[in-house]
């Protein structure tokens, strides 16, 4: 990590020894390693607080991505580009407006509803009811 070979060691080890002592240097020792503890957790929490920015700004991204995907007017429109892409199918395909009353368009005629009575030529012949099968 920090790039320290052994001889630099053994010479940091000589040099606290002389310099702290040989009583207080379990007690220095120890307090190192809570440092380092601390440390390492604090890395450790900064990099899962780094993985979940990334991951929110991920969701984030494939959200705007889905939204963009389920609109179905975009989506029309770009298989309307993929298939048609100078617009002559559509214009092709369009009914010929029919100019019966000066100039203006006559709309199609509206469907039967529901509630419209059935005329009596259309309607079902009843049939006699059938004996039970044995």
């Amino acid at each position: 990590m920090f790039d320290i070979g052994w001889d630099e060691m053994a010479l940091i080890a000589v040099v606290s020894l002389i310099v702290i002592g040989p009583k207080d240097l379990p007690v220095v020792l120890r307090q190192m390693g809570r440092w380092t503890r601390k440390a390492r957790e604090m890395a450790a929490e900064f990099h899962r607080g780094m993985d979940d920015m990334v991951r929110e700004s991920e969701l984030d991204e494939l959200k705007k991505q889905v939204s963009k995907v389920s609109d179905v007017n975009l989506l029309r429109q770009e298989v309307d580009k993929a298939i048609d892409p100078t617009g002559e199918m559509a214009k092709a395909m369009e009914l010929p407006s029919l100019d019966l009353k000066g100039g203006e368009d006559v709309p199609p005629p509206a469907l039967a509803s529901v509630t419209d009575p059935v005329p009596e030529e259309i309607k079902p012949a009843e049939t006699p009811a059938r004996p039970p099968e044995p």
